[in-house]
């Protein structure tokens, strides 16, 4: 599953950032490239995402992504994250988790050097390095469901 999830992921690169967007060469946000990602993966995305403004984590206050994340994938700790599981990370202190990427390569501890793929304001779909600046902002992790029975429970 988990080099399903690189090997679809790797297939947004290049794809223009556009807010709001999920569309494979088209255009799509970091939410986006996790939204297609699962529907390479599964089909049918289990919920809609609602609206949201570029600033709606600043403003609201609320944990929106976080929440969604944790009804549909499995919460696995920071630590063990590896390649193929999505990544959630506070942009600022105090402030909701609001952005998210692919782990592409190695894993946090050891087994390589940290890679991802994020939607990159402004840009496009990327692989990045994830540094210091990434990790020290990086607050949950999750694995992809890996039976029908997983996705279910959500």
């Amino acid at each position: 599953m988990r080099r399903r999830a690189v090997a679809a992921a790797r297939a947004w690169l290049g794809t223009p950032y556009r807010h709001q967007a999920s569309l494979l060469g088209q255009g799509a946000d970091c939410l986006g490239l996790v939204r297609g990602v699962w529907r390479d993966l599964f089909g049918t995305e289990p919920e809609s995402a609602p609206p949201y403004r570029p600033e709606w984590a600043e403003l609201g206050g609320e944990e929106t992504l976080l929440q969604a994340a944790r009804r549909w994938l499995k919460e696995i700790p920071v630590e063990q994250a590896s390649a193929g599981d999505v990544l959630l990370f506070r942009m600022a202190p105090g402030c909701p988790v609001k952005h998210c990427a692919i782990m592409s390569e190695g894993a946090l501890l050891g087994q390589g050097e940290p890679r991802m793929v994020h939607a990159y304001w402004g840009r496009a779909v990327v692989e990045s390095w994830m540094g210091t600046w990434w990790r020290r902002r990086l607050v949950a992790a999750f694995a992809w469901p890996s039976r029908e029975t997983d996705r279910e429970v959500g």
